[in-house]
């Protein structure tokens, strides 16, 4: 589906990270992958990984750091001059204010789970959009924890329901020049960034009894939906929030 096509995936942390199902799937779909990692610690987790999709491009990067972003895109400039997709996949917020109250959240932690969670997939769309010449794709991945109080879940979910805002919002902006947004809303898994929501255990097993499918999905099968959103074969999609959950969001 993606043969010929270059792709940025931001988030990858370890092996059971979602941006690393979906950069292998988009691998194995004929893409070359931009492959980075957040800084010194992550990047033995990381390289390995990429090594194995034989990454082309892989390199640190903070979305604080504007001097690391500018030496992302060069890059992606200088060796491939175009962009087909990019994949956001970052969530963050300070652990007190994560576990804490949502009015009881503070102004710092706030800003920057705003800051890195979502206003950094603006900043993203941004500089993809002049290598987006053909069109392209924008993805996000988020959480019903956007539409739906969960328990322990906090000042995310505003952050998350603010991600998929934006994304609808870049989907309109962006949509005459080709470019098409999407937020990809998995059911719980045990990632990385999950691990430091309270009782996240409990999501995963609330979310296997009362799916429809009475199972988790996988990071691969994450993989096959960005896949097929990166492609051609959905050029008439944007600005959705797609539910790859097992049909756990329809339940009540």
């Amino acid at each position: 589906m993606l043969e010929g096509k270059k792709g940025l995936i931001v988030g990858i942390a370890n092996e059971m990270s979602i941006a690393w199902g979906c950069a292998r799937v988009c691998k194995r779909e004929g893409a070359d992958i931009a492959v980075t990692y957040l800084n010194d610690k992550a990047k033995r987790f990381v390289e390995p990984l990429a090594q194995e999709i034989g990454a082309p491009i892989f390199t640190p990067f903070d979305v604080r750091d504007k001097a690391q972003e500018d030496a992302l895109f060069a890059e992606i400039e200088q060796k491939w001059g175009k962009l087909d997709f990019v994949l956001h996949s970052i969530a963050f917020a300070p652990a007190d204010d994560l576990h804490g109250r949502v009015v009881d959240c503070s102004r710092d932690g706030f800003m920057a789970a705003m800051d890195i969670s979502c206003h950094s997939f603006a900043r993203l769309a941004k500089r993809a959009e002049p290598l987006m010449r053909d069109g392209g794709t924008l993805l996000t991945v988020t959480y019903m924890g956007s539409e739906k109080v969960i328990d322990h879940y906090g000042v995310m979910g505003p952050v998350k329901a603010a991600l998929e805002s934006t994304t609808r919002y870049m989907a309109a902006e962006l949509g005459p020049k080709g470019i098409r947004c999407h937020a990809i809303s998995p059911g719980p898994l045990l990632t990385r960034a999950a691990s430091g929501i309270a009782e996240f255990q409990h999501l995963m097993d609330e979310a296997t009894q009362r799916a429809p499918s009475h199972r988790l999905v996988t990071i691969d099968e994450i993989g096959e939906l960005a896949a097929f959103l990166a492609s051609d074969r959905a050029k008439s999609l944007t600005g959705d929030v797609v539910h790859i959950d097992g049909g756990y969001n329809i339940m009540g």
